[in-house]
């Protein structure tokens, strides 16, 4: 009985879908992103004529629709009846008599915009936003009215608003807030992208004035800042040309809402246009291996948004721009395989630079869409919220599509593969060297540079993670308050990271500060990797510095890193244990670091002279991984000009 009724309700969605199709006058051609962007100035953003004509090929006349409008109910009606549309109204219901909880006063944006504290704004902005998406799609399933009112009362709540933007992204005399300026943000884009919503699928169950409202501020607050900004670069929304993920998410909702409600032909081809342009940007920030330096939660959050884009774009064209390849496909799936191939162990990371150590999954429309279309193996990401009421409504919209294949619900189920041995992201200098003990013993080591996005100033730094329990290392990223982003942060600086300081001066900021790894070898029972990272400082008596990691996977392991230096003259130098552990300091060369399960010995050595070690904590109350965290400095007693200190760890039973 359930096989029958899944059959009839695939038949019946996609007759709607063909009927819908053959509704508008779809243009066939393909476009070649590769020629495309080779037609344009590669510092430009908004398309030049060659490439508008090549565009126009390829993109239909009509807006596009993100799925029918509540009247198509064939279409409704089939998903309300399965289970994910049920829980979808059972989610709205719930939260059907919760006022909206914004717009927020003039006092808590100006205050979050001065501190950075995003817990006094953030929940309201994302909650706000939530529930009017499952109202909006509640609505559609249901199509009684119920949730109408609410749906216009945050709606009007949301245009209300002065800024759309994340205070914070404002500038320090809140020229958004005061109307001196318009922007697109995080936030501002999903705003835009829920009203854009509420208007392509309830439609004229809005009441006239609202859907005038509606028009006119996207039309102000997104379409017509993002065409200026494409235009010429503004203070405005300088993520267009950026290789973050603010580029992938902004552009993703920003091209949503203008594909959706502009009536003009010819600014839906600009758009759509400059999206191309920005793009090479998004993804010049991978490796050509699919490293992503901002870390796996980024690569969550920005290549999901990318996916959305690329989904959205596909079924507009009707296949005519494929953005799953764009002109790379090779790169493109090495993207789609990062996350699995960045795990130290199954379900662990390393949280270098704002990274984090265990990415939630908010759902899964990420890794699924890596499975449907690159055939990725599905990292084990920890849930959060599991179940539809996770997803964002543009992504509920993909889902549902989805939900109609067999063959799709079974290649998501595709098994987690074991990892190798090793991984080498050689563009970036970052290995994994993974332990083969029943209590696998493992460390992530990365030469980089100090530009890379998200970036602390970190070449040569690592973690280290017995079983699955990260015992030293890095300590990741300070949770986002003011000075947050200052270089000088101690948890942002190589201060609180485990790499030398020398002559009591640090790794400076800029693309020309790296390392190198200059020779690797990997067999059975040893890693070795060496790394100069001389570069990574701007220190004039600096000769020499090279790093070496050994991962001995013999017995129960041990890893070893080793720093070697020579100055021309005597001076300061010491390194670092850097870890979030409960320890305890032995003598003058041991330290005992302890979790819940695990314990591990940190034992330091130098032929060249005395070692003192002297533990100082990180002073940053808010650290993403927890906290506290501690530095164990590791210092020659008196100034060197040449030498090598060796910490060691092995695991203790």
């Amino acid at each position: 009985m359930i096989m029958k009724t899944l059959k009839l309700f695939c038949c019946a969605v996609i007759s709607v879908l063909i009927v819908g199709c053959d509704s508008q006058s779809r243009k066939t051609d393909s476009l070649n992103i590769g020629e495309y962007l080779k037609q344009g100035n590669t510092e430009d953003i908004y398309p030049n004529e060659a490439q508008l004509e090549m565009l126009k090929r390829v993109i239909p006349e009509e807006t596009y629709k993100p799925a029918p409008p509540i009247s198509n109910r064939a279409y409704w009606d089939q998903i309300s009846v399965t289970k994910s549309g049920r829980t979808y109204v059972d989610q709205a219901y719930s939260e059907l008599e919760k006022p909206p909880e914004v717009p927020i006063t003039d006092e808590i944006y100006r205050r979050a915009n001065r501190e950075g504290n995003r817990g006094i704004y953030k929940p309201r902005y994302y909650r706000t936003m939530t529930r009017l998406e499952h109202f909006i799609l509640a609505e559609c399933l249901e199509n009684e009215g119920r949730f109408l009112p609410q749906i216009e009362v945050y709606l009007n709540a949301i245009m209300d608003m002065k800024s759309w933007l994340h205070p914070n992204h404002d500038d320090k005399d809140n020229g958004v807030l005061e109307g001196r300026r318009v922007s697109i943000d995080l936030g501002a884009r999903r705003f835009a992208s829920d009203l854009a919503l509420a208007e392509v699928l309830l439609g004229e169950m809005l009441s006239e004035g609202l859907r005038d409202k509606i028009s006119a501020q996207l039309q102000r607050r997104i379409i017509d800042s993002y065409l200026k900004s494409c235009k010429t670069l503004d203070e405005n929304n300088h993520w267009i040309k950026s290789t973050s993920n603010w580029n992938s998410v902004c552009t993703s909702g920003t091209l949503f809402t203008v594909m959706a409600i502009s009536q003009d032909h010819e600014k839906r081809l600009a758009a759509i246009g400059s999206a191309l342009n920005s793009t090479r940007y998004y993804l010049s920030g991978f490796g050509e291996d699919g490293y992503c330096s901002e870390g796996a939660g980024y690569w969550n959050y920005g290549f999901g948004h990318y996916l959305y884009l690329a989904q959205i774009l596909y079924d507009y064209t009707a296949g005519g721009i494929n953005l799953f390849e764009h002109d790379n496909p090779q790169k493109l799936a090495h993207v789609a395989n990062f996350p699995y191939r960045f795990q130290i162990v199954e379900g662990v990371c390393a949280p270098f630079s704002d990274g984090v150590s265990s990415v939630s999954d908010d759902g899964g429309f990420t890794s699924k869409m890596v499975v449907r279309k690159y055939n990725a193996t599905r990292p084990p990401y920890r849930k959060k919220n599991g179940g539809v009421d996770s997803y964002s409504a543009a992504f509920q919209l993909i889902e549902w599509e989805y939900m109609k294949s067999e063959t799709d619900r079974e290649a998501q189920d595709k098994e987690f593969s074991d990892l190798p041995a090793h991984t080498y992201f050689d563009e970036f200098g970052m290995i994994i060297s993974r332990g083969r003990q029943d209590v696998p013993f493992s460390i992530a080591i990365k030469a980089g540079h100090n530009r890379e996005n998200h970036n602390h100033m970190d070449v040569g730094t690592y973690t280290i993670v017995l079983g699955k329990d990260i015992m030293s290392g890095d300590i990741g990223a300070p949770s986002y308050r003011a000075g947050a982003f200052d270089d000088d942060n101690p948890a942002r600086s190589s201060w609180g990271h485990p790499v030398p300081r020398i002559d009591n001066i640090l790794q400076s900021k800029g693309r020309e500060f790296h390392g190198k790894i200059t020779a690797t070898a990997f067999t059975e029972n040893l890693d070795k990797v060496v790394m100069d990272i001389k570069t990574a400082y701007d220190i004039p008596i600096l000769s020499s510095l090279m790093r070496t990691m050994e991962n001995d996977k013999s017995g129960q392991g041990a890893i070893s890193i080793t720093d070697e230096f020579s100055l021309s003259k005597p001076a300061e130098f010491g390194v670092a244990i850097m870890t979030l552990s409960d320890y305890e300091i032995v003598d003058a060369k041991t330290v005992i670091l302890k979790t819940e399960n695990q314990t591990l010995k940190a034992e330091v050595f130098s032929e060249d002279g005395p070692l003192v070690i002297k533990d100082e904590l990180v002073p940053v109350t808010h650290l993403r991984e927890g906290g506290p965290a501690y530095r164990i400095g590791v210092d020659f007693t008196e100034p060197m000009a040449k030498g090598s200190i060796t910490v060691k760890y092995t695991p203790v039973q």
